[in-house]
């Protein structure tokens, strides 16, 4: 790998590949270790109305990166409705939740791959913010969501099944 220091260092190709594999790798494989231990009753479980399911947070990571990342940057029609995250018709058990959320976490790969790292700075018009962002800020919005909401499906998941889930097994320090 280049250094950040030397001349041939592209940062803008080095933010769309972190990018790509902290969402493919790094945070889907923890929500995908964490909802394949729930029952589907536990994915739509919360502790009060005031909180989401592992269920809503998925529903609602999934239109987010529809509208931020497929329809802003890579031109596909928005057809989000936010509300229906939160208040979904049907509640889909885990695996189906998963899947979806893997097929379109795939699809986001695509158009990050194809994405040209010089058009970083190009602006876009989004839909609900009713204001300009560049591409950097909308895969930046994505990643940091994406991140954000995996902490509280790790905590909801901890929260039921009373259990370490093990992502940094091993990283403790030891004791003298």
């Amino acid at each position: 790998m280049t250094e950040p220091s030397s001349p041939a260092f592209d940062a803008a190709a080095a933010f769309l590949a972190l990018s790509r594999q902290k969402l493919q790798r790094e945070l889907w494989l923890r929500i995908e270790a964490a909802v394949n231990r729930l029952s589907d009753e536990q994915v739509w479980w919360r502790p009060n109305l005031h909180c989401n399911s592992v269920g809503h947070l998925m529903l609602h990571l999934d239109g987010n990166l529809r509208q931020w990342i497929l329809s802003l940057l890579g031109g596909a029609p928005d057809g989000r409705n936010r509300e229906q995250e939160f208040n979904p018709v049907e509640q889909p058990g885990g695996a189906e939740l998963l899947q979806r959320l893997r097929a379109t976490l795939e699809a986001v790969d695509r158009v990050l791959a194809q994405f040209p790292a010089d058009q970083l700075g190009a602006t876009y018009r989004h839909p609900i913010l009713a204001s300009e962002v560049n591409a950097i800020t909308a895969i930046y919005q994505v990643v940091e969501h994406f991140s954000m909401h995996l902490g509280q499906i790790l905590y909801l998941t901890k929260e039921q099944l009373d259990v370490d889930l093990g992502f940094f097994a091993g990283l403790a320090p030891k004791s003298k």
